[in-house]
């Protein structure tokens, strides 16, 4: 199973709703495909209009969900009618709760120190008999030799369907496309930002009306306005300005590349 995809300025933005993202990558490990899911909103397309790799990062996904409103306003914009958020949060526990009668099983990859062990927790607590191999924190920085290999093995003898990998974009990106044939044990690799902190509660969600009405990125501004004021503040504006060009056909942006098979 394919599916469709919208251009939101050169990026690919899967078609799909929740279920439909659960049941194409429960399809694709019992079909033995592996790659990598972004989880794209606004911030995510912004960053590769300068970044002509990060955007081939995203066009070579096994799916770039739309995470944000302003994401699924294009899609239906540009005739999808069908498509619909698909969160990070709550793509995380769509995979996990359904996880359970698959026996499909879960690593966890990223988030301050504590965070990953307490997210496993938490999950397995709500989702009694969910398999969580493992979990990494990983430093701030790159990964040195030491650290990789150490990975490397967590990965190999626990050979996880599912790596949860909770780094901020691009950074996550970069490094689930430079990792899939590192850790060649891990099944599917899904990139969900600030999941970790949000299903924890370090960090408070938006209520569900302004993620309906595309606000979210302003509640999450009024909460961390130092580290969030140049992507919302700079990047929305800029969103607005080429996504109408597009819209207008002032402006054409290449379609992206259909994802090589892995």
């Amino acid at each position: 199973m394919e599916v469709d995809r919208v251009n939101v300025l050169g990026v690919g933005i899967s078609v799909l709703d929740q279920d439909q993202a659960r049941e194409f990558l429960f399809d694709a490990l019992r079909q033995g495909r592996r790659g990598y899911v972004t989880v794209t909103g606004v911030h995510g397309v912004s960053e590769a209009q300068n970044d002509p790799a990060l955007r081939d990062i995203f066009n070579n996904a096994l799916l770039v969900t739309p995470d944000g409103m302003p994401m699924v306003w294009m899609g239906k914009l540009r005739g999808h009618q069908s498509i619909r958020r698909v969160y990070g949060p709550d793509l995380m526990l769509n995979l996990c709760q359904h996880s359970v009668a698959q026996g499909f099983s879960h690593f966890l990859y990223g988030g301050v120190a504590g965070v990953a062990d307490e997210l496993k927790h938490q999950l397995q607590g709500r989702f009694p008999g969910l398999m969580i191999a493992d979990t990494y924190t990983p430093p701030f920085r790159g990964l040195n030799d030491g650290e990789l290999s150490d990975l490397q093995q967590r990965v190999r003898q626990t050979r996880p369907d599912f790596f949860w990998v909770g780094l901020s974009t691009p950074k996550q990106e970069r490094f689930m496309a430079q990792h899939l044939s590192i850790l060649p044990e891990a099944k599917i690799f899904i990139g969900v930002g600030a999941a970790f902190d949000l299903l924890t509660g370090r960090v408070r969600q938006a209520p569900p009306s302004m993620q309906r009405l595309g606000l979210e990125w302003l509640f999450r501004l009024f909460q961390e306005p130092k580290r969030l004021g140049r992507r919302y503040l700079v990047n929305n504006p800029l969103f607005v300005m080429r996504a109408s060009a597009q819209l207008l056909r002032l402006r054409n942006y290449l379609p992206p590349e259909r994802p090589r098979a892995v």
